[in-house]
Formats: C-alpha cells, structure tokens, sequence
C-alpha cells in the first residue's frame, strides 16, 4: 500500500495486521502447550532429570514466541518504511542484551537453562515494547483501533495462509530434522547441531540485514510497475548476499575444526563437519532471498509455496529414512544441500511465469559467477591449509588469504566496471576526507 501512496489503505492493513497476529500467537500456543508438551514428554529423547528443565524451557519459548508475533506488525512497519537506523539500534540493543544474558547466567545460583529461557522471555517482552513505542511515535497508521475491512483480511490471511506451508517446511527442516537425529543418535549430536546453527546464525545475520534494507524497494517497484529495477535489485541483492556470505564464511569452512577448539575447547563429535555443510547450505539459500521477496511482492504464493515448500518438506521424510537405513550424521546436510539446489531452480521457473524473470541472465550473471569467484578465492587458502600444519599461525594465514582473495575475485569479476569506478570513487573520496 505504500507503493500505491494510500495512507487510508495502510492503516487498515496495520490494524488487520495486528488482528492476524493476535491469531497466529493464540493458535501456535495452543498447539505449544497441546502437542508440543506431550511430543516433548513422550518421545524426546531427554534424561529424566533434566525433563523439568526441558519443560520449562518449553513453557518460556512459547511465551517469547507470542511476543516476538505480536512484535511483527511494528517491526515491518520500522523496515517498510526504510527507517534502517532505527532498526539497526534496535537490533544493537537486542544483541547487546542477549550478550548481557549470557555473562549473567554465573551471577545467579538458579538453574542456567532455566533462567537463560527466563530471561530470554522478558527481552522479548521488552522488544516488544520499544518496537511499539518507536512506530506509535513516528508512524500514524501504527495506533491501532478495531478497523476492519473483510476483503483485506481474506488476502493476508489467505496470503499468510499458503505462507504458512513455506515456513512450516523450514521449521521441519531444522527443528524436525534435529529431532530425528536426537531420536537415532542422541543428544550428543544435537550438541553439534545446536553449535552448528549458532555458526550459522551469527553468520547469516550479517546477510539478513542486507536483504532486510532490499525488502522495501523490491516490494515498493513492484507495486509501482517498475520491473526495470526490481530486476537490477533482485539480480545484484541475489549475488551480493552470497559475496558477503563467502567473504566471512570461507575461512570458517576451511579451518572450522581449530576455531570451533578455540571456542569451546572441547569439541563434540560431528560439530566441524556439520559447520561446513551447514555454512554451504547458507551460501546456496543466500542465492534465493530475493527471489523470495520478489515473489513475495507478488501476493501470488499460492502456487509457489505448494511447489517449493513441498520440496523443502523432502528434508524431513528423506533425513529420516537415510539414518534409519544407517547413513552417518552429516547424511542430511547432503539431503539439504541437494534440496536447496533443486529448490533455486524450481523458484527460477515459477517466477519466469509471476515476474518475467530472464532464467538464463540469471544464471549466467549470478549462478556461474559466483561458483567462478568461490572456486578462485579458494585456490589459495585451501593450498595454504595443506601446506602447514594445524596451529594458530595457520589459522591467521588462511582467514588473511582467505580475506584477500575473495575481496580481489569480487572485484576483479564479481563487479562491473560501472560499479568498480563507483567503489575507487568512494574510496578516493573517503582518502580525501582522512587528509
């Protein structure tokens, strides 16, 4: 509605919006404390003494769930709005709290689990607070009153609906699949998982927040009927995601198993094998986040998310028969890679039909491009890694030429030369201003 400049129009979706969430918490909860507590209590494979933790940690998850849902029409509002600096305060003073959380748990004499669930709930809640109290002040269709217009809530409904299919397959595909691995190996291979997602997590967020500054233009030109930039926005978005990604994840693959010994000393079974296959899946999936919210700009998903969520639902079936046939571990992170791959291209088809995107331009200009720098910045830190033996000089060498050779192959052959003069003129500028 705001590339259609209606200022009526908005404040109801903000108001139906909040309505829809209000629905989406009341339901997850529900089916929370129903199956979830009795999935969690039957099935899981937890040791006795720990299931009263587990319960509760269960109980403050759902709680902090319903927050952060109730957050989401304010936080969309922050980004559709492209008030970045506010959202990157606010994303500061998350990360800063959570980081606070964690040095805290030594101060108290209470179970850590516990209490890091607990007080993990009330940073949501208070999330949830600064996140209303920033879009009340500074957007005027935020003051939520009972405004209802049917023909809306059908289309976001229907639209969150069909969505619900994408993201239900993205949940089964971690939180499923760590399931069934808790079911044949036990909880020491969720310790590697549980480390493996946290890599990945602190990684992709670096990637996330770019893509979170692109959602609004994307959505905006295709609203306007300009194709013309929501193609240059989806094409550069797709391969500049995966630059930032390789840029910080190479050097973690190739020396994931001394980083993650630095980190916690001891190291469980499995941990740096799934790091490596978890950070090739992010890269792979890097490729799709704005062809995602191209097709999200749409409001046509009904298709799409039957098509490729079905696929992505592959994982959790696919996982479960390979270890139940006696395949190792890291067997799904193949399944995942495999799945992802299938995926990109099946999204390519669907939305040369929705948003007459050029297939082949975007192979050609995206796909091939990235698998050339990946396998060139690569040359050089991997002969390194060979060459010596494991230690902290290794280390820093192969992140330095790790650095180095992504940072040239990018701007050698991931740019244009349009945008090569546009970064010497930048950096010419920001020399000038030194002196």
């Amino acid at each position: 509605e705001m590339g259609k400049s209606d200022e009526e129009q908005l404040r109801t979706v903000f108001n139906v919006s909040v309505v829809i969430h209000i629905g989406i918490a009341l339901i997850v909860l529900i089916l929370i404390e129903s199956i979830g507590v009795w999935f969690l209590n039957n099935k899981m494979n937890i040791s006795q003494e720990r299931m009263n933790a587990a319960n509760w940690v269960l109980q403050f998850s759902a709680f902090s769930f319903v927050a952060t849902i109730l957050s989401v029409p304010y936080n969309a509002t922050i980004i559709a709005n492209e008030k970045m600096k506010a959202f990157a305060f606010i994303s500061i003073f998350e990360v800063s709290l959570k980081l606070l959380i964690v040095f805290s748990l030594n101060w108290f004499n209470f179970d850590k689990l516990k209490l890091y669930a607990t007080l993990m709930f009330l940073l949501s809640v208070l999330l949830r607070v600064v996140y209303g109290i920033y879009a009340k002040k500074n957007f005027k269709e935020c003051r939520f009153q009972w405004k209802w217009d049917k023909n809306i809530f059908k289309e976001m409904t229907a639209f969150a609906g069909w969505n619900m299919i994408g993201v239900s397959s993205s949940i089964l595909r971690t939180q499923g699949v760590n399931i069934v691995l808790n079911i044949f190996y036990g909880t020491f291979v969720n310790a590697a998982m549980g480390i493996a997602n946290q890599v990945k997590s602190a990684i992709e967020n670096f990637t996330n927040n770019f893509i979170v500054a692109l959602n609004p233009q994307i959505t905006k030109s295709f609203a306007s009927g300009d194709k013309s930039y929501l193609m240059t926005l989806v094409f550069h978005g797709s391969k500049y995601a995966f630059y930032l990604l390789l840029f910080i994840s190479l050097p973690i693959i190739l020396e994931a198993e001394i980083i993650l010994k630095l980190w916690l000393k001891t190291v469980p079974e499995y941990a740096v094998i799934f790091v490596r296959l978890t950070l090739v899946v992010s890269l792979i999936e890097s490729l799709s986040k704005t062809l995602i919210q191209a097709m999200f700009a749409t409001g046509k998903i009904r298709d799409y998310q039957l098509m490729v969520g079905s696929i992505t639902l592959l994982n959790l079936p696919l996982s479960l028969l390979f270890l139940y046939w006696g395949y190792p571990p890291q067997a799904v992170f193949i399944i995942a890679i495999i799945i992802a791959i299938i995926s990109l291209f099946v999204r390519l088809t669907m939305l040369k039909t929705m948003i007459n995107i050029q297939v082949k331009n975007f192979l050609y200009k995206v796909v091939i491009n990235v698998i050339i720098i990946s396998i060139l910045s690569a040359l050089i830190p991997t002969a390194i890694l060979f060459s010596l033996e494991p230690g902290f000089k290794r280390l820093l060498l192969v992140t330095f030429t790790s650095i180095l050779s992504t940072t040239l192959m990018i701007y050698i052959i991931g740019l244009t030369a349009k945008e090569r003069n546009l970064i010497n003129n930048k950096i010419i500028t920001a020399i000038n201003r030194l002196k």
